[in-house]
């Protein structure tokens, strides 16, 4: 009995210690969450230590690649490409190699050994210093504790990849303190063609003017693409990705195909540039070829000279940008409003010469119609001949004769054929043209005003227009919409599809026939007869202007003209495939530069260029029987 009650007592004892401990288990575990819960509810750290605790993230935005774009057959006229900047973190392991009293000494002559031995590899990629040049700035830098010392330009791809195995930089930014900071570059292959077209973006900081041209600009919404944002946070190893930060991945931008075909382009420039060069007269030229049957402008080669000595160079497009009297080649809009209207029947009617003086009507003698009564012993001149001769008396007959009663009649025709608007186009700047009207309050409307209109001052056109114009007579009176972009692509996939698009129908096709017949005979018997031996046959108008640069055109104290000439037409003359328009434009001087010289001959160069490389010039084979 004794016994028993002596193991009951031990066991109660146990009993009552292992309670106490249950106890006081209990309630250090309720001391110990409410603790916790305290600490993530109301605790707040001071903000000093929290700072120098807690690594700081920062925020990266993640450029996208910009877009390509590329001509008709998908060559590449502008493309991003990767170039890193070299740079160096000189203070690597120094405080490393400091803090070591055994063989700290030791491990910094290693790494200066490094050091020199990169030094002597820099000067391969990077020749403008030597190798003992490249050492002194390393070591200064680390006497110096400069974290960033730029070596030389930036770089692309395969140089990157040879630098970052040289000695010391090939043990990484940590140990050899190598840095590479990528960035995308624009590269346009062909170099100088079509760069004007092409265009550009400048980052708005550090550009002056105008920051967005050409396709690069007006499509910067679609080449750009869309910014993605990471954050990164600081470790031991340097900055690293914020895993616990969200990170939204870049969109790179879309491809834009282009109407642009870069061998006519190549065509176009060397034909007209050749014919400028040596020209120190001039001040700028355009040549703009386009698809007839769709819009399509196949090249577009805009050369200005910005300054005495300098070189023509792709810098201000004036095919669009540059408004100015067209002169002769205006005379084809008369043509097609007195045929329209039904005021003549044919161009052989005939108009009274009356030496040269319209009545009624204040401009100089024409002088054409006094070399041609003198010639033909007679005193009328049919239509045609006029138009071969280009007289200035003829067209402003036409147009006094016939519109002198209803002049509004006359104006309407023209913004019917679109020549009074800046429709919408593939690049920004097109420049709007001016018409005057005799509802315009600010002006006075006579006779002259008519008259001149007729044959080719008083308005303002840019090349674009008077093209597009001409364009429509090779289209039997459709007039097509000019464009430059294809479509928008992504990886080879059509996203967005452009293309031809119809303007309006300008005239009949028997109106813009008999207006071809005209165009014809100016290439064979008239003012353009340079092109008479083209390698196929072409049609056209020359035309001449003084411009418009203050008030009735421009003279300087010398008596000096700057001068616009012109050709436009299109070819080949009976199956029109393209329309062309050439215009130059000069300084002032004392020497002419009409329609029918550089213009004329740079069509010409163009034509037979084309004629070696185009399908539609060879020769259709028949099936034999």
């Amino acid at each position: 009995m004794e016994a028993n009650n002596g193991t009951k007592k031990t066991r109660d004892r146990i009993g009552v210690i292992l309670y106490v401990l249950y106890v006081v288990l209990l309630l250090a575990s309720v001391v110990l969450f409410l603790k916790i819960a305290g600490i993530q509810l109301f605790f707040k750290p001071n903000p000093k230590i929290a700072t120098a605790l807690t690594p700081s993230s920062r925020a990266r935005t993640l450029e996208p690649i910009r877009g390509n774009i590329i001509d008709c057959n998908g060559r590449i006229l502008a493309m991003s490409c990767p170039t890193y900047q070299i740079a160096m973190d000189c203070t690597v392991r120094r405080e490393e190699f400091a803090a070591d009293t055994k063989k700290g000494e030791q491990r910094e002559k290693a790494w200066q050994e490094k050091a020199l031995a990169l030094s002597r590899e820099l000067p391969k990629v990077f020749p403008d210093k030597t190798a003992d040049q490249y050492y002194k700035l390393i070591m200064d830098g680390r006497r110096n504790g400069k974290k960033y010392v730029r070596l030389g330009k930036p770089v692309d791809r395969n140089v990157y990849n040879r630098v970052k195995e040289f000695p010391l930089f090939n043990e990484g930014r940590n140990q050899g303190g190598f840095i590479a900071e990528q960035k995308n570059i624009r590269i346009y292959p062909y170099g100088k063609l079509a760069r004007r077209t092409i265009g550009f973006v400048r980052d708005n900081s550090s550009a002056v003017g105008n920051t967005h041209v050409g396709l690069e600009g007006k499509f910067d919404y679609v080449l750009h693409g869309k910014e993605g944002k990471e954050w990164l946070k600081v470790t031991d190893a340097g900055r690293v990705q914020d895993n616990d930060s969200t990170r939204t991945r870049a969109e790179d931008g879309k491809d834009i195909r282009t109407t642009i075909n870069i061998d006519y382009q190549d065509i176009a420039y060397r034909a007209l540039y050749g014919e400028i060069a040596e020209e120190t007269d001039l001040e700028g030229a355009c040549l703009v070829l386009m698809e007839s049957a769709t819009g399509a402008i196949r090249a577009m080669v805009n050369l200005y000279r910005d300054g005495e000595a300098a070189d023509f160079e792709e810098v201000s497009n004036l095919a669009i940008g540059r408004a100015i009297e067209p002169g002769s080649v205006f005379k084809t809009v008369t043509l097609m409003q007195v045929l329209s209207d039904g005021h003549i029947k044919s161009l052989e009617d005939l108009i009274p010469t009356n030496h040269g003086n319209i009545k009624g009507v204040r401009i100089a003698q024409d002088s054409h119609i006094l070399d041609h009564e003198r010639l033909h012993g007679t005193n009328s001149i049919s239509v045609i001949d006029g138009f071969k001769i280009s007289s200035n008396y003829v067209f402003g007959t036409l147009a006094v004769s016939n519109y002198s009663k209803k002049p509004m009649r006359f104006i309407e025709n023209i913004h019917s054929y679109k020549l009074a608007e800046a429709f919408d186009f593939d690049l920004a700047g097109l420049a709007t043209p001016t018409i005057p009207s005799p509802k315009d309050k600010n002006r006075y409307w006579s006779l002259t005003d008519l008259a001149v209109m007729g044959y080719g001052y008083g308005t303002r056109e840019t090349p674009l227009h008077i093209l597009t114009f001409y364009n429509a007579i090779a289209n039997k009176g459709r007039m097509m919409k000019p464009y430059l972009v294809e479509d928008i692509e992504k990886d080879g996939n059509v996203k967005n599809m452009r293309g031809p698009a119809l303007m309006s129908t300008i005239c009949s096709k028997a109106v813009a026939d008999t207006i071809t017949r005209a165009l014809k005979a100016v290439t064979e018997e008239g003012t353009a007869r340079r092109l008479k031996d083209a390698k196929c046959p072409v049609a056209g108008k020359t035309g001449t202007s003084f411009g418009t640069y203050s008030g009735g055109g421009y003279k300087d104290e010398y008596g000096r003209h700057k001068y616009q000439g012109t050709f436009v037409g299109f070819f080949p003359a009976d199956d029109p495939h393209y329309s062309v328009i050439c215009t130059v434009f000069s300084k002032p001087t004392s020497k002419q530069f009409q329609g029918g010289g550089i213009p004329a001959r740079a069509i010409k160069s163009l034509v037979n260029g084309l004629y070696s490389i185009d399908p539609c010039f060879q020769p259709k084979l028949t099936a034999s029987k």
